[in-house]
């Protein structure tokens, strides 16, 4: 299984599936997009951990294989820029299908309480000059679909969505490649150091998630 995983993490390919998982999980969240990316995170810090050995054990797994492949492993700072500019440019997609919608999207949206709930406050938060919501959403499960055709049904200004998506974008691909490497650097590029990274990037989830939920403060 390391080797057949190792087989896409060591060729050039990744980038294009961490990209599409990324850019396409705004309509579909069950996609894995933040398990790749913490997957080749992990084997790029295996990868940098056995070149300072100058030997691959056990522990780097993920890192042997992807070596075996092509002779090298992911960059991270490419899989940084890859995952948070696919990001955006899935939040603009669905913010721009959700605005162009029209009256039928609209009805499908009021069916749904909590788009309806999400689009009432992303619209409040926005106005007040702050997305904060935004980021946050990116992290829950499905928030970041929520906050997105939230923003374009309500006909937000670009420009009042765009900076905050794009942060979000940054926080959520720092902090889902820092989980792989520093998961990878401390229990070695194997299942149980992904397990770890992903655990943490579902807790943030959960947290996320039960912020989103709070019902919004009373303007003062």
């Amino acid at each position: 299984m390391f080797e057949a995983v190792g087989l896409l993490l060591g060729s050039p390919w990744i980038y294009a599936v961490v990209a599409l998982s990324v850019l396409l999980d705004v309509f579909l969240p069950v996609l894995p997009s933040g398990v790749l990316v913490i997957t080749a995170a992990t084997a790029a810090a295996g990868t940098t951990a056995a070149a300072g050995q100058g030997a691959v054990t056990g522990t780097t797994a993920f890192a042997s294989a992807a070596i075996q492949a092509s002779g090298d492993a992911p960059s991270v700072p490419a899989l940084l820029l890859c995952a948070a500019t696919a990001s955006v440019l899935g939040d603009l997609v669905a913010y721009r299908l959700a605005r162009r919608g029209g009256e039928r999207l609209d009805r499908a949206i009021a069916r749904s309480r909590r788009l309806v709930a999400a689009r009432e406050r992303l619209g409040a938060a926005l106005s007040r000059g702050g997305g904060l919501l935004v980021v946050i959403a990116r992290f829950a499960p499905a928030g970041r679909s929520v906050v997105s055709l939230g923003a374009g049904a309500a006909h937000r200004k670009v420009r009042e969505f765009l900076p905050w998506s794009a942060l979000a974008a940054v926080a959520w691909a720092g902090y889902s490649v820092g989980l792989g490497w520093f998961g990878g650097q401390w229990l070695g590029a194997t299942w149980v150091g992904v397990a770890v990274s992903v655990a943490a990037l579902f807790g943030a989830g959960f947290v996320a998630a039960y912020v989103m939920r709070r019902p919004a403060p009373d303007p003062a």
